[in-house]
């Protein structure tokens, strides 16, 4: 049976198609994939490889729901997560995101506030990829894929932008070490790139690849406070040292002006190209049909 056409679909699935329906219902399912794959992952795995598999199991089953809900609910082919050019920007925002934080941990390095003492062992960091992946699909597929992309079909890019931002910042309290200057900084910085990212291509691959290289070189490479939630080893042995303004505290990275200044220039510059190539959409009040 044809669903698609709304005469033809029932009332149950007429009222799952309202903005707010789908953003609860499979922001709901996502979030409890998310939160079983990390239990699960705690209950039985066992060494990097066993925690990396489950994590690669649990993106693999949430990536076929949420394309089967978008196919069946809202009749059409999940164009965020399109195959075509994923690679490539994936590869983009693996680079950008290593090589933004490498940046922060030099500019902090010429102010003498984060110095390295020594190496761990490579296997270190190993243990580390399924927090990067992890992080960075699921925190991606709940804020953009599903929060700013359906805000925006109704509100338009912009409204998108801040309520997203806002929301990604607010959801960093719940961390032990978050701070007010933290959790502004952090929807500012990362809320406007990540969602500046999915602006410009589309498709959630570039935001992705940025947040998971991020998260992974904040805890696995240069460790310091992650986003308010503590602290791990990581492949460098460092000291850090100095005002929480360049340090940023125990927060970390994304509470330090550097970072604020680098991420938000960088998400600014995606905006602006967003911008040039038509990809703001405006509310739905103002759509011409």
């Amino acid at each position: 049976m044809d669903t698609c056409t709304e005469s033809k679909a029932g009332l149950p699935l007429r009222i799952l198609r309202f903005p707010l329906s789908r953003l609860l219902l499979i922001g709901a399912i996502v979030f409890y994939l998310y939160l079983s794959g990390h239990m699960f992952r705690a209950a039985i795995a066992k060494g990097p490889m066993p925690d990396l598999a489950v994590v690669v199991w649990m993106v693999a089953l949430t990536l076929a729901v949420y394309v089967g809900f978008v196919h069946v609910v809202e009749c059409r082919p999940a164009r965020e997560l399109a195959l075509p050019g994923m690679g490539r920007e994936l590869g983009i925002g693996l680079l950008l995101g290593a090589g933004l934080y490498t940046v922060c941990i030099l500019i902090l390095m010429v102010f003498g506030v984060y110095r390295i003492d020594g190496f761990n062992s490579w296997q270190i960091p190993l243990g580390l990829l399924w927090f990067g992946l992890s992080s960075g699909f699921f925190e991606e597929m709940l804020f953009r894929g599903l929060l700013f992309r359906i805000s925006e079909e109704v509100f338009g890019s912009w409204v998108a932008l801040a309520v997203s931002s806002l929301a990604f910042g607010l959801m960093h309290l719940s961390n032990p070490g978050a701070t007010f200057q933290g959790v502004l900084f952090i929807a500012i910085e990362a809320g406007v790139l990540l969602a500046a990212a999915y602006m410009l291509t589309g498709r959630l691959w570039l935001s992705m690849g940025f947040h998971m290289a991020w998260n992974f070189t904040q805890s696995a490479i240069f460790p310091v406070h992650v986003s308010g939630s503590g602290t791990s080893q990581g492949l460098v042995e460092a000291a850090i040292a100095g005002p929480d303004l360049l340090t940023g505290g125990i927060f970390g990275m994304e509470s330090s002006l550097v970072a604020l200044v680098l991420l938000t220039t960088t998400g600014v510059i995606l905006l602006i190209l967003a911008v040039r190539r038509g990809k703001i959409v405006p509310p739905f009040w103002k759509r011409t049909h």
